[in-house]
């Protein structure tokens, strides 16, 4: 019997149209013969619909959907079913759209890839694939991500950070503290984005000022890092779950000198169509054994340091004297980085099929945990009055 795989997409983001595109490259290359998808699309306001129309590309250019219903999940654990909006009136309220066996959320940036929407699906105890809460929420915030990886001996550049707020209040004071810990030039970015979206490079004060002032527009946290001078940006996926990973073939984007923008990265990279692979990026990367076997080894650290599962996209900085940082991790990385798994026996359709094991495999384990302690506690214990037993010890 074919499973239901709800794949989710869209969302408030400012990386909406790159979730659609990674959502319908899920749907188009899922294996028919094993799944049935149920296309969930959030659009810009967090509305959620279904309906088979928006498994058309053309339909999102024309702006043209027919026969959407707007829908809901319930959160009770033991109910995975798809509901028509309780805004449906007569006849149709609670009405069942379709049960679901497994969640794929293809949902970039804030609402999706943070941990917020995993945490809906761990209320639901339902499968998922990809990072859990803590996974993704580290992963997607640039600050904490290097404070774990920091902790954990890997390579980082060096890094300062602040809220918006405190910019607000005293912009001397944070350029200051800036000048006094980093050496110009600077990359300024918003801890929590991805797709490049707010990411400026400063070379003196005054380009700092405005790189902060372009940050601060997209998060309340903005982190600022010492730029690596001449950089090749060697990017490796590592996929599995606990400690049992493994890498991908490494990638080199090339066209790029200080910031690989948004167009690059889903414009200009795909001519003939959203994730073709194209000659803007060299796989494998053209680095030395020994520079390759060790981005691996570090890919795979930094995706058990964060606790992360399913694939993910570990992006590197390599400088002149071939030093290795580590630039980021994207636990939902554009198009699920088919690329870098083609050639290491995963073409796309094996690569969502393993994932989807993964995730399996993953929500049984969890589901191994005692969830019930019986304690007898609220006969230990008596609340009200004047005469409340302490809780203190408890």
């Amino acid at each position: 019997m074919k499973k239901k795989v709800a794949i989710i997409f869209g969302g408030r983001s400012v990386e909406h149209e790159v979730s659609v595109i990674t959502g319908l490259q899920v749907i188009e290359n899922i294996d028919k013969e094993k799944y049935d998808t149920i296309p969930i699309y959030i659009d810009k306001q967090g509305k959620w619909f279904t309906g088979n129309s928006l498994k058309e590309f053309k339909n999102y250019k024309d702006n043209n959907f027919k026969g959407l219903q707007e829908v809901v999940l319930s959160l009770n654990s033991n109910d995975h079913n798809l509901y028509l909006h309780p805004n449906s009136i007569g006849l149709f309220k609670n009405k069942v759209i379709d049960k679901i066996d497994i969640v794929f959320p293809t949902i970039h940036g804030t609402n999706g890839e943070d941990g917020t929407i995993q945490g809906l699906f761990e209320l639901m105890n339902i499968p998922y694939v990809g990072g859990g809460v803590l996974a993704s929420s580290v992963g997607m915030d640039k600050i904490l991500m290097k404070e774990v990886f920091k902790a954990k001996g890997l390579p980082i550049v060096d890094y300062n950070w602040f809220y918006r707020n405190k910019w607000i209040e005293n912009q001397e004071k944070i350029i200051d503290d800036i000048e006094e810990k980093l050496d110009y030039p600077l990359f300024i970015k918003p801890a929590n984005l991805g797709s490049s979206i707010g990411i400026s490079k400063a070379k003196d004060r005054k380009s700092l000022i405005n790189a902060i002032e372009i940050a601060i527009r997209y998060d309340r946290k903005i982190i600022v890092e010492k730029a690596v001078e001449n950089p090749r940006e060697i990017n490796c996926a590592v996929m599995g779950y606990n400690d049992n990973v493994i890498a991908s073939l490494c990638e080199e984007p090339l066209g790029w000198e200080e910031i690989l923008t948004f167009e690059d990265k889903y414009i200009k990279s795909n001519t003939k169509g959203a994730g073709k692979e194209s000659s803007r990026r060299i796989i494998p990367a053209d680095i030395e054994d020994d520079i390759r076997e060790r981005i691996e080894e570090l890919a795979k650290e930094s995706f058990i340091a964060i606790d992360c599962s399913g694939n993910s996209r570990i992006d590197f900085l390599l400088d002149e004297n071939n030093n290795i940082f580590i630039n980021e991790i994207n636990t939902l990385p554009g198009s699920i980085a088919f690329y870098l798994w083609e050639k290491k026996g995963y073409p796309f359709n094996k690569l969502i099929d393993e994932m989807i094991n993964i995730a399996i495999e993953i929500h049984k384990d969890k589901n191994e945990n005692m969830y019930i302690y019986e304690a007898d506690l609220f006969n230990k214990v008596h609340l009200g009055g004047t005469k409340t037993t302490s809780m203190k010890g408890i």
